[in-house]
């Protein structure tokens, strides 16, 4: 019976039959959110600028598929983000210039969302089965909140993009126009 009783006493010495005490855990988990509290912040940083960069191409995409819409169908610039999209074939209704993700309803993409303002008047005499056109127009990219983005974008038919850090959505193309510009 003493043999027994001196083999419990050195398999509880043994430190290799221990395991993890709860000091030793509880350190690993706090390196673990000390390591977290640092890179969450800068992974939220990283997506709103990577947001905001999308954002800026968009409207710049938009601008540039409105040029390409006025050349090719003669109507002027489109008259709405949904004549710039469409499917195949293309047509002056559904010219196919633009993902359906900023082309379709909810008109939204990398978390904002894509505003498309016909101005002026409308185009005379547009070519057969197509909606006419305008002659200026306003685009604008708000973000959805402050965790998207925190810049506002907007462009009309110079075709400069202008942004506010501000985040509002922009009205007017003498609004837009007032904002500095995207460098």
């Amino acid at each position: 019976m003493l043999s027994s009783g001196k083999n419990r006493e050195r398999s509880r010495k043994n430190p290799s039959d221990r395991g993890f005490s709860l000091i030793e855990l509880l350190v690993v988990v706090g390196i673990i959110l000390i390591i977290a509290a640092i890179a969450i912040p800068n992974y939220l940083s990283a997506k709103i600028a990577a947001n905001q960069a999308s954002a800026a191409e968009g409207v710049r995409t938009i601008t540039s598929a409105n040029v390409v819409y006025s050349t090719t169908y003669s109507n002027g610039y489109a008259p709405s983000l949904a004549a710039l999209g469409g499917l195949a074939p293309p047509t002056c209704n559904g010219a196919v210039l633009l993902d359906p993700l900023v082309s379709g309803a909810p008109n939204q993409k990398s978390g904002y969302v894509y505003t498309y303002l016909p101005q002026g008047a409308t185009v005379t005499g547009p070519p057969a089965g197509c909606v006419a056109g305008y002659l200026q127009y306003l685009v604008t990219a708000t973000p959805l909140g402050v965790t998207t983005g925190t810049d506002s974008y907007c462009s009309d038919e110079p075709a400069t993009i202008h942004y506010s850090s501000i985040g509002a959505a922009i009205g007017t193309p003498a609004a837009c126009e007032a904002l500095p510009v995207l460098q």
